[in-house]
């Protein structure tokens, strides 16, 4: 590429320049983010030019979420999304050009979405730093999990906060009671809402709700498959319990989850307690270092568990981790997962 005069400059630059550059952008992703929002019970914020002007229609938009509120006068215009479940729900909803960043995917993006996804710049393969986050001026960060807001790494959501960006947190990290379709739906509806584009909400509701009443006609009188989950563990077995969506998930689709009664969405249960349980199928969670087929093999050679239904039958079914938590992908993986558990209803 050639080297303008511009570039030459940029790197005889002083440090106490490049400080007070990098404090002004700083400044400047504040002030974008405030004039955005305002967080706990104070009034909207008003518009970039620093005049009250009338907001957008459906604006402005307050989000209690997690414990943090936060209103906004205006749809966020620079997001990051923080794990795939909350990029893909970005994604799903048409949001790529109000992106300014994404990190921390589980597995590939899904097909339909990787051509917008591959316009969103990547800020690391994991979770970005606080810099690396202020340096994106972001005026919103969604993201999945709870660790995506590590006080400890600085990414809290008051210290973001305090830097003039909202935050977001998926719903299944802080439920008021089982999470259910219900709960995805207000997931989507919410992020869209934050955003002014309920409408697109509501058609990618539509085909999720389509692709599950097609399930329920195929699974009629169906009796229920005994199913118990490995996530992962060795001296333990790390399961699904019944307070998150893969307990939904494994209902829909024609199962009774044997650790429903854990009241956490996940929890660690014993070997003597999983081969007690006997389940029919094991359900596996496919992600990180370790394949599915290497938990399937570990899992066949654990003399504690030789006995059990699914294990002499060899009866698994497989899900990516990315399609058993709150998002756009629960439909389509209770599809997968009633396939697996009655495949004679699909034939």
């Amino acid at each position: 590429m050639p080297m303008g005069s511009a570039f030459p400059a940029r790197l005889r630059e002083s440090a106490p320049v490049r400080a007070t550059r990098a404090r002004g952008r700083r400044a400047l992703a504040s002030l974008m983010a405030l004039v955005l929002l305002s967080a706990g019970c104070g009034g909207a914020a008003g518009t970039a030019d620093g005049q009250a002007g009338a907001a957008p229609p459906g604006f402005p938009v307050t989000d209690a979420n997690c414990g943090v509120t936060t209103t906004y006068q205006r749809p966020p215009q620079r997001a990051v999304s923080l794990n795939q479940h909350a990029t893909e729900v970005m994604l799903a909803l048409g949001l790529e050009k109000s992106m300014v960043g994404t990190g921390y995917l589980d597995d590939a993006v899904l097909p339909e979405f990787r051509r917008a996804y591959d316009g969103v710049k990547v800020l690391s393969k994991e979770y970005p730093s606080y810099e690396t986050l202020l340096a994106a001026e972001p005026d919103l960060v969604y993201g999945g999990w709870t660790s995506a807001f590590d006080e400890k790494e600085g990414r809290g959501r008051a210290a973001l906060r305090k830097a003039g960006i909202a935050t977001r947190l998926n719903i299944e990290e802080c439920p008021e009671g089982p999470v259910t379709m219900a709960t995805v739906e207000q997931e989507i509806r919410t992020v869209a809402k934050i955003f002014g584009v309920p409408d697109r909400a509501e058609r990618r509701l539509a085909s999720m709700r389509a692709v599950l009443d097609g399930v329920k006609r195929r699974l009629a009188g169906a009796a229920p498959v005994k199913v118990a989950v490995y996530d992962s563990g060795d001296k333990t077995v790390f399961t699904a319990g019944g307070a998150g969506i893969g307990n939904e998930m494994i209902r829909l689709a024609g199962g009774a989850n044997l650790f429903a009664d854990v009241d956490k969405p996940y929890g660690d249960v014993s070997f003597e307690q999983f081969a007690e349980r006997a389940p029919d199928v094991v359900l596996i969670y496919d992600y990180g270092e370790q394949s599915a087929e290497d938990k399937k093999t570990f899992l066949l050679r654990t003399p504690a568990i030789k006995d059990v239904p699914a294990i002499k039958n060899r009866r698994f079914a497989v899900l990516p981790l990315s399609s058993t938590v709150t998002g756009v992908r629960v439909a389509d993986a209770v599809d997968s997962l009633a396939r697996q558990l009655h495949p004679d209803r699909f034939a």
